[in-house]
């Protein structure tokens, strides 16, 4: 089947942002996060990263990972265990999984969400089972609540874009087969999921229905540089060199910052107005912010409904360090979900809505 998964899809994944002011300290002691200053710096020696002949990388200082839980554990600190979590097979072929996350303790004879979640990473770092977005899956789920779906994609440049897309759809796949019962249902999924109620993008995927899109920071590119790109040249967690690397990495090869995979202004539109309600999170001191700030108004003015919160106090990675801003990202979603929950009972009563 034929979708338009560009980058509106994977760019919600929930990328984590970081306040300057106050983390100086933290950042320069996190070795994928360390300071440097344009243009002297090497963007492979900021990232960690070295490249091999073969094209590929060699990530120097890849994030911690955690394991799946998936039953209750005697907890030997202080921090109660407040969701379970397991992996499932997504696609073997392509060494793909998806790791699902559910409240400990769900709400009683209550059908729960699902959100379809992709990690931050700019496409070549990372993964779901790393600490941050293993932990911020975790409380989503119990904070939502809700069932989380954090997809396990392929990394480039040993797999350039489209193939963090492809993988985008074979996660959606695999819930609709889920949904119509095609070799089961997982167990977590059948007593617990509300298939009309899944957060990622629209799509013919019957009988599951998505109810709302979330990019949180979505991690968007263009040729022509923002006025926050040049502000932020040096940011401490993204820097201009930084971000042309990483999207060198992943787009195909002898593409620019104008594809479509990378660049939501360009290409066509008229499937656009089809996407669900968005929510568009994003910080004033993120050098992506003007790019989002700009796809939020292409989709309003593609008649998409858009639920805009821009914090001007907050800078890229916010979330990862500063526990307010990662409560504040927890509260938008589970606003977000049940307002759009809402919003979509409101359609099908009043306005007949067949979406």
């Amino acid at each position: 089947m034929k979708t338009s998964l560009q980058p509106l899809s994977l760019s919600l994944s929930l990328s984590l942002q970081k306040q300057k002011k106050s983390l100086k300290t933290t950042i320069a002691e996190t070795p994928l996060l360390t300071p440097q200053s344009h243009p002297s710096m090497d963007p492979y020696e900021f990232l960690k990263i070295a490249p091999n002949p073969d094209g590929s990388l060699t990530r120097l200082n890849p994030m911690p990972s955690l394991p799946p839980t998936p039953t209750p554990t005697q907890n030997n600190n202080s921090i109660p265990q407040i969701a379970l979590s397991k992996d499932l097979p997504l696609n073997p072929t392509a060494a793909t999984f998806l790791r699902l996350f559910r409240p400990l303790r769900p709400p009683p004879q209550t059908k729960l969400p699902v959100i379809i979640y992709f990690h931050g990473g700019g496409f070549v770092l990372f993964s779901a089972t790393a600490h941050p977005f293993h932990q911020s899956c975790n409380t989503m789920s119990a904070q939502t609540p809700a069932l989380v779906l954090s997809v396990e994609y392929r990394l480039a440049p040993e797999h350039r874009l489209p193939a963090a897309y492809d993988d985008a759809v074979d996660a959606l796949m695999w819930v609709r087969d889920q949904a119509l019962g095609i070799n089961g249902c997982d167990e977590w999924l059948k007593e617990l999921g509300d298939f009309s109620r899944v957060f990622l993008m629209d799509l013919d995927l019957s009988p599951v229905k998505i109810a709302g899109l979330i990019m949180n920071q979505p991690y968007f590119g263009g040729v022509q540089r923002t006025e926050s790109e040049t502000r932020l040249v040096d940011d401490m967690i993204i820097p201009l060199p930084v971000n042309d690397l990483l999207w060198a990495l992943a787009l195909p090869e002898g593409a620019d910052r104008d594809h479509e995979f990378c660049n939501p202004m360009v290409g066509r539109k008229e499937n656009i107005g089809r996407l669900p309600r968005c929510l568009i999170r994003g910080y004033g001191g993120d050098p992506l912010v003007d790019r989002q700030r700009e796809a939020a108004k292409m989709l309003e003015a593609c008649g998409v409904r858009v639920v805009v919160k821009f914090d001007e106090d907050g800078c890229h990675a916010a979330e990862l360090f500063d526990p307010k801003k990662a409560r504040g990202l927890y509260e938008d979603v589970k606003e977000f979900v049940s307002s759009a929950f809402a919003t979509e009972e409101s359609d099908v009563v009043e306005l007949k809505s067949t979406m």
